[in-house]
This record gives C-alpha cells, structure tokens and sequence, in this order.
C-alpha cells in the first residue's frame, strides 16, 4: 500500500481522500508529503517521494528548486484560504484607521476606578481619535486570489480602490469590480494611497520591498497592512518611518522580535488562515491535487512544474518531468515510435527550467520504454500510471 506521510496536523476531512492509502505521521518512504508550516530543508526524501502538497498558499519551508532538479513536484492551493486572509484584513483596515488597540490597553488601566469609570473614559478618550476608512483610497498590491477578494470588500466599504499586479490573469481581471483602477506600477500606489495592503509571495523580487526608499515615497501617514510575509518590509526601515510618523500604522501577520512594542506596529500572530473553514479548504484541496498527480499524473496548481491535465486516453499513460530545452518532445515522441506504438494524445508544457508531459499511447508501457525514455538527456523523471 502506497503511503502519503502527513508532517502538520492536517484537518480530518482530507482524509477520506487517502482512502486506499497509508496516511499518517509515521510512513516510511511515502510516495506523498502533506505539509504546513514544518520545515523540510532537512528532510531527505526517499526515492519514490512523487509530490509534496503544502496545505496552504506559501511553499518557503520546502525546497521547491531542490525538489525541481528530483522531479518531485510541489503544490500549494492558492484561494483555498483566501476569505479567512480577506477577513483580517479587513479588520486591519479598522484597526489602522482608528486607535482601537490602544484604547483598549488603555482602558485595562482603569481596573479598580469603580464609578469613576464612566467619567475618566469620557475625559481619556480624546487621546485615541481615529479616523474612518469611507473616502479613503486602498492601494492593493498583488491583485490574485486574496488581493481581488479584498480589493472587492473596500469597494463595498466605500473605498477607493486602486492596484497593481504585472501579472494579473484574464480570469483574476474579469473577477474585480470594475471601479478598481489597475495602475501600471507600485510607485503609483505608495504615491496616492492612504492605506497600502500588500499579498505577492516572497521571493528576490519583493524581498524589502517596503524600505527606506520606498517607505519615503508613499504618502505622510500611510497604514501599510502586510499579511504576505515579513520580509517583504525591512524592519529597520519600518521602525524609523513609524517614529517618524511617515507610517501612522504596521499592521503585519509575521511578527519579529525588531517590531515587538514598537509604538504604532501592531503584530498578530500569523492568524490569516488559522480559521476552521480555511484550513478545512486548504486540507482538502491540497489532498485532490496529490492524488490527481500519484494516481493520474495531471498536475494542478504546482509551484516548480506548469500545470498539465489531460482526460486519459489509450490503453496507458507515460509522465515525465524534464528541462525545459529544444527538441525534448521530438526526443520522447521517437524513443516511443520506434517501438511500433502510437500516441493516442500528447501534452507537454514548460515552466521556467521545467516542464512536464503527459502522454497516452495505444500499448503497454513497459520497462524497457521507460528504460529508453529514462536515457533521454534532459529527462528528470518518468513514471506509468
């Protein structure tokens, strides 16, 4: 029995999915890992490891390119948390607009006043004036699965909503309201935006995308919500604008020991997707695109191989995962040809340095035919399924 080990507290409803499998904390040499937040930089996967399905929407703690070069392929399951992350942020939106935090600290002082409650709130609460965030413009960078959501909300909550995503998809495009205004670059929204909320993944691109430079051309009063990742914001950088007043709030997700206490940073800890129904959606999506992969080779939201399905067609199906260079299908069509077999259907896509195939032929594939395809160069990984 094929065994997927699970490495997180995964939610019970992904396990009717690994009906027929051995799933749980103790499999030995599993074909598929179910993750979260563990880190698995140290993890040495076994030789029939195909996939690693991250039960969420980041993949830092995994070793993408490492996997990449082994043809174990990674998934995440964008949007399957994006109404819980939508959901906080739009109480952060609150929260930087007024000082609610710290009246709240503030009115925990006044323990033991008695009657004289009433009067001290009423004469203290000046102190903690905030304002609305009707008329105020929310600049959104990253407009996918969460960005559109919450882009969407603050149209309905009487924002004005502009963003930026150089990579925004005709489906993502179509899904946001149409008052939105979709700017050219980020410079336009640090520029006009009162509030700036920030959902791109990590990488060498958005790493200390706030700092001192950009911080300095954003408007005198920003609240900058950032529930990505922390590094996408310098901290000293951060920590000087907020004393300097050229940041009102930062309200961030990630919490680190440089922000901790800092007079007007507020940090929750990493509570974006840590509802039930989110991690409910992320369990249960993550475990349908693992075994999709194991059992039918078809990849669906994968982070180091593009995304290649196809219905089954023949009498077996051959998936290999290889470079992304020249003459790589004429390579896999020949090496199957010159057996005398046929190729029912043939799907073959690249991802940067990667991609993937999915071919059906009217035969068996059998080990001498993977034996030839396997001496292709270029050819990372093939399997039967």
């Amino acid at each position: 029995m094929a065994g997927i080990l699970k490495l997180n507290s995964i939610s019970k409803l992904a396990d009717p999915v690994f009906a027929g499998y051995e799933y749980g904390e103790d499999v030995n040499d599993p074909v598929g890992i179910m993750v979260r937040s563990a880190q698995m930089a140290e993890y040495a996967p076994g030789k029939n490891l195909l996939a690693v399905a991250r039960a969420g929407a980041g993949t830092n703690n995994i070793p993408v390119a490492e996997y990449a070069k082994q043809g174990i392929v990674v998934f995440n399951t964008p949007g399957a948390n994006a109404n819980a992350v939508k959901e906080l942020v739009i109480c952060e939106l609150f929260l930087g607009g007024r000082r609610i935090t710290d009246a709240i600290d503030w009115v925990k002082t006044l323990k033991g006043e008695g009657e004289n409650v009433g009067k001290l709130v009423e004469k203290g609460k000046s102190k903690f004036v905030g304002c609305e965030i009707t008329g105020k413009t929310l600049g959104v960078i990253g407009l996918g699965a969460i960005g559109i959501m919450v882009a969407n909300a603050a149209k309905a909550l009487g924002m004005k909503v502009i963003g930026c995503d150089p990579f925004l998809s005709t489906h993502n495009a179509l899904m946001l309201d149409p008052s939105v205004e979709v700017v050219a670059d980020n410079a336009e929204i640090y520029r006009r935006a009162d509030f700036i909320t920030v959902h791109v993944p990590l990488n060498a691109q958005t790493k200390g995308m706030f700092n001192a430079q950009t911080l300095s051309a954003c408007r005198d009063g920003v609240v900058i919500i950032n529930n990505a990742r922390g590094e996408l914001a310098d901290s000293a950088a951060m920590t000087d604008a907020l004393g300097s007043g050229k940041v009102a709030r930062y309200i961030t997700d990630f919490p680190c020991d440089e922000l901790i206490g800092v007079k007007n940073a507020i940090c929750v800890p990493h509570l974006g997707a840590s509802t039930p129904e989110a991690e409910d959606n992320c369990a249960v999506m993550a475990a349908k695109q693992l075994v999709d992969y194991i059992e039918n080779g078809n990849i669906t939201n994968s982070v180091n191989y593009p995304a290649v399905s196809a219905p089954r067609e023949g009498a077996a199906r051959i998936c290999v995962c290889h470079l992304n260079r020249a003459n790589m299908i004429a390579g896999l069509s020949a090496a199957i040809s010159a057996r005398g077999i046929n190729i029912a259907n043939m799907t073959d896509k690249a991802k940067g340095d990667y991609a993937y195939g999915i071919i059906d032929i009217d035969g068996g594939a059998d080990g001498d035919l993977i034996k030839a395809i396997e001496a292709i160069d270029g050819v990372i990984r093939v399997r039967a399924v």
